[in-house]
């Protein structure tokens, strides 16, 4: 495996370069927690090496790609494509995604071969659950632990029978290897033992390393083998409550969200889970309704809920809900499958998409991963410029697609398919700035530039066209980076404080006392977390979520359905609850012919944009 490597000459233009980070100084303060990996020498890295970094990380997938498949690669060719990366990136006219920030360029991939870690979100079906049986939960275990935010269904309820483990049978003892394919392993002996009904399982933990050691590789510091331990025994209690009868939906969501608390405790990168159900389950429905299932209360917070809502069914039901609580979510299965950019008209294509990832801006088939970059149309002068960098960003993400993963069932679909998903952020800004109109004309000539750029690459790198391309993600702390408001949402505030969350260790907290920011103990993390304040100005004649209708915010998803996303976009609805409520129903039932899947919160149980 080659290494590519960019100009020295290069990259000395940019070491006392400033970058432009946005938002008064959150944006570096993200970047230094959040994605600034520790050097050998013990030194957080810098922008310009984060940039080297993933970049060089990039070229050195194609070119090991091209060169392995004897396609002809021209160095010259690919030093200057690679320098034209690198600025936009450093300047911030697209971004990877944060697990592309993290991962790319690292011993995850470079060594490890780990290039699963460089995708956003995943989707699996439990619906094979009587050929998989503890394949689903495994699946999401793994990729949660790289990362990797994870849909999954509950139609494999009533597809196998717990038959619980023989309990006069003596126990199967099992030493946990102190790697991630040892806790994923646990839980698959301790799934099948109950599936199956085999002996006891039962777990020795002592070669997992103790918590506060490093993590070699992935980054970060171990949690010990508490989290697991936790994991195994209330997955237990679930088994064992469902033994002798077929699997409830229940059972499996409890099983996922257990797995997600347990990532979530246990790992430096944070996950995420969405689940889908069926609209006319009581069961599903009831799942955070916490006076029914109190034992869910703590770890039913790790999924996100939404049901395969059904064109043309009555949605007064759900809005009720949704005014108690802010769930179900929506997912319309059948547009997912017919349709790319709604105003193309039903091509059908996606034939096989069985769910969507936990923020649902991609449509995906089970097993399937997916990459997302981010682009900010407001960051560019003119649509010239943002055309180049549309070309850098459908780059970054197809050139993920070239790398394996280490599930057969993911690579099958993804090789096949090729999915990616090129975001724009900044939309309030850009409206502002320059009106609908013209954000219309750069989104449809936009998506003909990434047709355009993927047909001549996918013949250059000689593997299939992108079946989709473009989505609309929530964002998260990447567009803080650049200074964007995050994916189609406007601001609650032009001006608000924003809280960051650092270990009571960081190097950070002693300049950012000295600057004058606001620093005290995390409330009910004392001993080990301090939280930062820092004042935030979106920026001027930007409205605020407050002023958009409902019926605005819809629209504006529907818009960018149509003239941008063939995949999805990511819409949170927010509403007031004293003036909105009973629209909420007449707005899914317009909109459900124009969406793929939204989401809607009251106010009042907004939370508001105060920690990252």
């Amino acid at each position: 495996m080659g290494s590519f490597k960019l100009s020295e000459n290069f990259i000395g233009k940019y070491k006392r370069r400033k970058a432009p980070f946005g938002f008064n100084g959150l944006g570096e303060l993200v970047y230094m927690r959040t994605y600034s990996r520790i050097k050998e020498n013990g030194k957080n890295e810098r922008w310009w090496e984060t940039v080297q970094r993933v970049v060089e990380g990039t070229y050195s997938m194609q070119m090991n790609w091209i060169e392995s498949h004897q396609l002809g690669w021209n160095p010259w060719q690919a030093q200057k494509s690679a320098q034209d990366m690198y600025e936009r990136i450093f300047t911030m006219k697209f971004l990877p995604p944060g697990r592309g920030l993290w991962a790319m360029g690292t011993p995850i991939t470079e060594k490890k071969g780990l290039y699963a870690a460089l995708n956003n979100c995943a989707f699996v079906s439990t619906k094979t659950l009587r050929e998989d049986y503890a394949k689903p939960f495994c699946f999401l275990m793994d990729a949660s632990m790289l990362g990797v935010g994870v849909g999954f269904d509950t139609k494999g309820a009533g597809e196998i029978v717990v038959k619980g483990v023989q309990k006069d049978r003596d126990e199967q003892v099992y030493e946990i290897p102190d790697t991630r394919e040892g806790w994923v392993d646990s839980l698959k002996m301790l799934l099948e033992s109950y599936f199956h009904g085999q002996a006891p399982m039962e777990f020795d933990y002592s070669k997992i390393r103790p918590a506060g050691e490093p993590i070699s590789g992935f980054g970060g510091v171990s949690s010990g083998h508490e989290p697991l331990l936790e994991v195994h025994e209330e997955i237990r209690k679930v088994l064992e409550k469902n033994a002798g009868e077929p699997i409830t939906i229940t059972t499996i969501v409890d099983i996922m969200n257990l797995i997600g608390k347990c990532v979530v405790a246990g790992n430096v990168r944070r996950t995420a889970e969405i689940v889908f159900g069926d609209p006319h389950s009581e069961e599903y429905l009831d799942l955070k309704n916490y006076k029914v299932n109190p034992h869910r209360e703590t770890y039913g917070w790790t999924s996100n809920n939404s049901i395969f809502a059904e064109l043309g069914m009555d949605y007064t039901a759900a809005a009720e809900r949704i005014v108690d609580n802010g769930e179900p979510g929506f997912a319309w299965l059948d547009n997912m499958r017919k349709y790319s950019r709604m105003k193309n008209g039903g091509d059908n294509k996606d034939h096989r998409v069985m769910g969507g990832n936990p923020c649902l801006e991609q449509s995906l088939e089970s097993y399937e991963l997916c990459c997302l970059v981010e682009t900010f149309p407001a960051n560019h002068d003119s649509f010239e410029d943002y055309a180049k960098t549309l070309k850098y960003a459908y780059l970054y993400a197809k050139t993920v697609t070239l790398g394996r993963t280490h599930w057969s069932d993911t690579n099958r679909v993804m090789l096949r398919n090729r999915r990616i998903g090129c975001s724009v952020s900044g939309v309030a800004q850009f409206i502002t700035n320059r009106g609908l109109d013209t954000l219309k004309e750069w989104l449809n000539d936009g998506y003909d530039v990434i047709q355009d750029w993927d047909s001549k690459y996918s013949d250059w790198m000689a593997v299939p066209r992108s079946i989709k391309t473009t989505s609309v993600k929530p964002s998260g702390t990447v567009s803080l980076l650049a200074g964007a408001t995050p994916g189609l949402h406007y601001p609650e505030s032009r001006f608000y404080i924003r809280r960051i969350r650092l270990s009571k260790h960081s190097e950070l907290l002693e300049p950012l006392g000295k600057a004058g920011y606001k620093v005290e103990p995390a409330f009910g993390s004392e001993d080990t977390t301090m939280v930062v304040e820092v004042p935030v100005d979106v920026g001027e004649g930007i409205r605020t979520a407050g002023e958009l209708s409902i019926w605005e915010q819809f629209s504006l998803a529907a818009f960018l359905q149509r003239h941008w996303a063939d995949n999805q976009v990511s819409c949170t609805v927010t509403f007031d609850p004293k003036t909105e409520a009973e629209q909420i129903a007449p707005c899914l039932n317009y909109y459900q012919y124009h969406l793929k899947g939204i989401s809607s919160v009251s106010y009042t149980h907004l939370t508001l944009p105060t920690k990252a």
